[in-house]
């Protein structure tokens, strides 16, 4: 870039201001913010608290020193100390091409402002400044400081090496700029999103759908695999090892049918090659069957990272996962002449993409994750299970070391096993291998030691007569297993021998 972005002036302190002084601030940017009301400081301040956290879970990548955040009610002051300029007025032409202009007058000549305006024409808002070369557009979404996508597009005076120094300058940032190629209302994505909403107006005002029920068959349905695979190349996988071409020759003809109240455009033979085209490029490199299981892929890492907030498909899968361990929970539970020679094989599991860092490594959260749910595995086979949990009985875990052995990557295929090695009426101590399933590595082990609670009263109690019986039997079995290799293990640096 021409200018080290050092200081960035928010003009603008509503929600997408305050979106874009969290981001910057996060990046060790100094922030100057002004808006015409004081008022607005307090606003500020409390959007940029609420997103620390946030960021601070976005990356795993350590993060500079914070930027200094500064409010001014003086646009001249702000927008004079600034390296970079991001306008966020309310969307009115004239409100915008004012203040573009009176920016413009107290920016340095090289110093690039942008307009976070969702639709407006940049050559008409960048009419009346000074060096209207170095104005263009900026459009991000909300949140602005998590999503990444910002829409670039310069007017009819915009020089093109200030659209490209303004890419580079978002990307340092964290975001994804995508250069509008055509100058036209609306951009992109918000045409786009602007089709949806007329649509669902549409149907709401018919009575067709209730706003929830419009917002179900997004969340559940299309809206999965527009997070990853946006509408195109969904609709390419559609037309099977056959692609778009078949997509529009099977499903073509429906755009003629009244189905939405926006006109569909004629289904040209050019306009089939644009999109056949469009669709072989970006997929290059995969094929069906390959992109298939990237799609599969995507979507069950969203579903599970919803699932841990327990909303939209989250939700679902979460309350379809215990519905699976009630059936299965009788295949699983202890009877009477089980061999017990042995450690018990109770969990299973595989190393899942949102498990594994930047190394592509299982992350250390995760193996504690899968030794609680082998922990959880043990317990239902004892007979601690949600009837038991309901009744307000449970066992707590107190101490876990765990040791790791090999790396364990993606996709990897995992097995836990577990060995009793003490009991009394209210402690229960254990000891979980975990193994490559496939080729019976050992890969890490976790010693527990976990606590029986009655969690109305908040404090340890004896476990019930039934669990304790299951277990002492399971114990005396294991009793005459080798003690376990790491049992124990006591973590020190060796002193240096004399």
């Amino acid at each position: 870039m021409a200018r080290e972005i050092r200081t960035v002036a928010i003009v603008g302190a509503g929600v997408i201001g305050a979106g874009w002084a969290a981001r910057c601030l996060h990046r060790g940017i100094d922030v100057v913010v002004t808006d015409v009301s004081a008022d607005a400081e307090r606003g500020l301040r409390e959007v940029v608290s609420n997103a620390e956290p946030a960021l601070n879970q976005l990356s795993l990548a350590p993060r500079t020193v914070k930027g200094t955040l500064t409010f001014t009610t003086n646009l001249a002051e702000a927008v004079s100390k600034a390296d970079f300029v991001q306008e966020n007025a309310p969307e009115r032409e004239d409100l915008k091409r004012n203040l573009l202009a009176e920016i413009s007058k107290h920016a340095a000549h090289d110093v690039i402002i942008a307009s976070s305006s969702s639709g407006l024409l940049p050559s008409i808002i960048q009419a009346d400044c000074i060096h209207p070369e170095r104005v263009l557009i900026g459009h991000p979404f909300n949140p602005v400081y998590l999503l990444p996508l910002v829409e670039v597009l310069g007017g009819e005076k915009t020089e093109t090496k200030f659209i490209e120094d303004a890419m580079v300058f978002y990307s340092s940032i964290g975001m994804k700029p995508l250069k509008v190629r055509k100058e036209i209302e609306g951009y992109i994505s918000d045409r786009l999103q602007e089709a949806l909403w007329r649509e669902a107006l549409h149907m709401v005002a018919d009575g067709v759908a209730t706003t929830d029920e419009i917002d179900q068959a997004v969340i559940y349905g299309p809206g999965l695999r527009w997070a990853f695979m946006g509408t195109c190349l969904t609709f390419h996988l559609a037309g099977g090892e056959q692609g778009m071409r078949h997509m529009l020759e099977q499903f073509g003809p429906a755009l003629e049918l009244p189905w939405t109240k926006l006109k569909a455009p004629e289904l040209t033979d050019q306009l089939i090659d644009r999109m056949v085209e469009g669709t072989q490029e970006q997929a290059d490199g995969y094929s069906i069957r390959d992109l298939e299981q990237l799609r599969d892929n995507c979507l069950v890492s969203i579903m599970q990272s919803l699932r841990s907030f327990n909303y939209a498909s989250g939700k679902v899968l979460k309350e379809d996962d215990e519905r699976q361990y009630e059936q299965t929970s009788g295949s699983t539970e202890w009877t009477d002449g089980d061999d017990l020679s042995q450690p018990l094989d109770l969990h299973g599991d595989k190393v899942h993409p949102e498990w594994v860092d930047y190394n592509n490594h299982m992350t250390e959260s995760r193996y504690l994750q899968v030794f609680g749910d082998a922990s959880d595995a043990l317990f239902r086979y004892v007979g601690v299970n949600a009837e038991y949990h309901a009744n307000g009985n449970s066992y707590y875990t107190v101490e876990t070391h765990i040791n790791n052995i090999l790396e364990v990557a993606v996709h990897e295929p995992l097995r836990v096993t577990t060995q009793l090695l003490g009991l009394d009426d209210k402690r229960l101590h254990f000891y979980h291998r975990m193994y490559n399933s496939k080729d019976n590595s050992l890969l890490a082990t976790a010693e527990q030691m976990v606590l029986h609670v009655d969690m109305k009263a908040g404090k340890a109690c004896p476990a019930k007569p039934e669990i304790l019986n299951v277990l002492g039997k399971i114990l005396n079995a294991h009793k005459k297993l080798p003690a376990p290799e790491r049992l124990s293990r006591q973590m020190m640096v060796p002193p240096p021998k004399q």
